[in-house]
């Protein structure tokens, strides 16, 4: 077993990086597709125009309302905070960003985030998850790992679902695979076979990986299988962590030593029903409740326990009031169960805190969803609830301790939970969980710099005022009857409706009364309110996953702009491919979102939360955004 506290024990003796060039070569294949536009230009150009003979460039080949596809190159990738591997260039007259490799960070690189910390946080990733979804168990995986001092381990790619262009133009830069077969699923086994596809993006393409180690330690599985002399396809499509073929091999540096040792914490242990999971117990809690470190079941990672728990008529009275999987009440809720009982002193919050304490409860911190739902996972509007105390675990508590190199949760921790995978005992670590979503995890400099352009264009286009947009959700919505208006014509009045609300609001709103969401380190940002505000009639944004062509030529004669409408062919060029895929083009959309006047969105999606919190780190008056 690794000694985490001596990096040399660790990561000692490098293996020749002759040797490590040979071991991967023959994946080259998949690290050009990884690496985007830059290493994989020769590739996709020679396959486009020796197999697809032109048909990517023809007008037949385009999706409805689409500029013809450029195919020219990026220009330099942007520089980073670690030292670069550099590989021989290729011979060709395409610029430096073609070499091989190029954003990969060197092994010693890697190993200096390692280091510092006690070991891995692995995770079984839910691949099948759009991207919004999949950033919400990112942000968790990384609160976690950062509790427990380690290393988290991400996956170094997600699946894009769909293609702006025709399949194959995708094809020819990014891997295309079924998205069923990738992650063993057949939830899109009904649909035509050219709608199951799916194309691997770097995760370097959905998140600035450069700023966010800035704060956080963190690497990919391919970093990861790197540093123990794997070829990176050992990767799972299905984002699960292999425990056999990734703990095979010690680290390059110690080719002597021990493959990595290995905890699972099984799933049914992290928070079963009837059970609590905060970051960690608070030491007054602790005194309250009697804790005792030698109590709690050690076959179910248990490190502690709840020596007496209460039993007095108020707890059993609020317990009683206990529903559904999520084994707590809301504060005003239990405020109203014992006034509606008889318990005196619970009008004021310090008094009603007081009697919870007192009857063996305790009062957590979360995030509201919207609608009282937790598909929308922003971190903008902090609650109380309370929990009995025999709930509540910490996650520091139980999972601390232990010493192996790699620490994996298994199973999903998504569905049904609130951001950060667990609750707050505490508002100070409640805050530290919103900075990490609202300023460490932001999309690449690239994708703010379109939407800056698209924003400068969507003023232009309503005479230099404020523009409002919103996101209509189709596609599986449609399919799954999520939606609100199944018809198309009726779903578009039902956002204009919402956005002629937004703009009455934006006119009642004065510089005075500025206000911001209840996030940390945010002040009021009174710029975002300097522009007129829109006028009735003018053009809306809307970023949507419909692909129909009637129904998308009927929101351009109603006055609704697409990205399409804003997106130039330089833009295309100066972003590079990943612009090609829906997903990719998602994320620059909700930046776009994030800057206008008003923005609406449905409480089902997972992309409005990330709009809103954008938003919020933006400074803006939570008036101006409806969900």
């Amino acid at each position: 077993m690794a000694l985490w506290s001596s990096p040399g024990a660790y990561l000692p003796v490098s293996n020749s990086p002759d040797s490590r060039f040979q071991s991967r070569s023959q994946w080259a294949m998949l690290r050009l597709a990884r690496n985007g536009p830059a290493s994989f230009a020769l590739l996709a150009v020679a396959l486009v125009t020796g197999l697809l003979g032109g048909f990517a460039l023809s007008n037949s080949g385009r999706k409805q309302g689409l500029c013809p596809l450029p195919f020219d190159i990026l220009g330099p990738l942007p520089d980073h905070d670690y030292p670069i591997i550099s590989h021989p260039p290729i011979p060709s007259h395409y610029s430096d960003s073609l070499l091989l490799g190029h954003d990969e960070l060197s092994l010693e690189a890697l190993r200096s985030i390692v280091t510092g910390t006690r070991g891995y946080y692995a995770r079984d990733y839910s691949m099948g998850l759009g991207w919004n979804n999949m950033r919400y168990i990112i942000e968790t995986s990384l609160y976690h790992g950062s509790l427990l001092n380690r290393t988290t381990i991400i996956p170094s790619f997600v699946y894009a679902r769909s293609c702006e262009y025709d399949n194959a133009v995708c094809a020819a830069y990014a891997p295309m695979l079924n998205r069923g077969d990738a992650i063993i699923s057949d939830e899109w086994r009904q649909l035509p076979e050219e709608q199951q596809m799916g194309w691997r993006v770097p995760i370097s393409v959905m998140i600035n990986m450069t700023h966010l180690r800035r704060f956080q330690p963190v690497i990919t599985v391919a970093e990861y299988l790197r540093l123990h002399d794997l070829p990176e396809h050992l990767e799972l499509s299905t984002g699960q962590w292999d425990t056999q073929k990734y703990h095979q091999n010690p680290t390059t540096f110690d080719s002597q030593g021990n493959p990595p040792s290995l905890h699972i914490v099984e799933n049914w242990w992290y928070d079963p029903q009837g059970l609590n999971r905060v970051e960690m117990l608070p030491e007054e809690m602790k005194l309250r409740g009697n804790w005792d470190p030698l109590l709690g079941d050690r076959g179910r990672d248990e490190n502690g326990g709840w020596q007496s728990p209460s039993n007095t008529g108020a707890y059993q009275i609020l317990k009683q009031s206990l529903s559904g999987r999520q084994h707590v009440l809301g504060w005003d809720q239990a405020r109203k169960i014992l006034q509606d009982h008889g318990i005196p002193g619970v009008t004021s919050d310090g008094g009603l805190t007081q009697v919870l304490n007192d009857n063996g409860w305790e009062v957590l911190y979360t995030f509201d969803g919207a609608l009282g739902m937790d598909y929308v996972k922003n971190v903008v509007n902090p609650i109380k609830q309370v929990a009995p105390r025999d709930s509540i675990r910490g996650f520091v508590e139980d999972y601390y301790r232990f010493t192996e190199d790699v620490l994996l949760l298994k199973g999903e921790i998504h569905y049904e939970r609130k951001p950060g995978g667990l609750r707050f005992a505490s508002t100070t670590t409640r805050d530290d969980f919103a900075r990490l979503v609202l300023f460490q995890i932001h999309p690449t400099d690239r994708v703010k710099e379109l939407s800056v352009s698209m924003d400068l264009r969507m003023r232009q286009l309503v005479g230099g005022r404020m523009w409002m947009g919103a996101h209509m959700r189709r596609g599986d919505f449609v399919r799954y009857h999520w939606v609100m208006q199944a018809e198309f014509g009726d779903h578009l009045q039902r956002i204009r409706n919402h956005l002629d609300n937004g703009r009455n609001i934006i006119r009642s709103i004065s510089p005075e009364s500025l206000g911001t969401y209840a996030v940390p380190d945010v002040l009021v940002n009174p710029q975002l309110m300097q522009l007129a505000p829109p006028n009735e009639g003018d053009v809306i944004y809307i970023a949507t996953d419909e692909r129909d062509p009637g129904n998308l030529a009927y929101l351009r004669e109603h006055g609704a702009v697409r990205a399409t409408d804003l997106i130039t062919i330089e833009d295309r060029r100066r972003f590079g491919w990943p612009l090609l895929l829906t997903d990719v083009l998602g994320v620059v959309e909700q930046d776009l979102l994030a800057r206008g006047g008003f923005f609406y969105a449905h409480a089902l999606s997972s992309v409005a939360g990330g709009v809103v919190n954008i938003r919020a780190a933006n400074g803006a008056d939570p008036r101006t955004a409806q969900i």
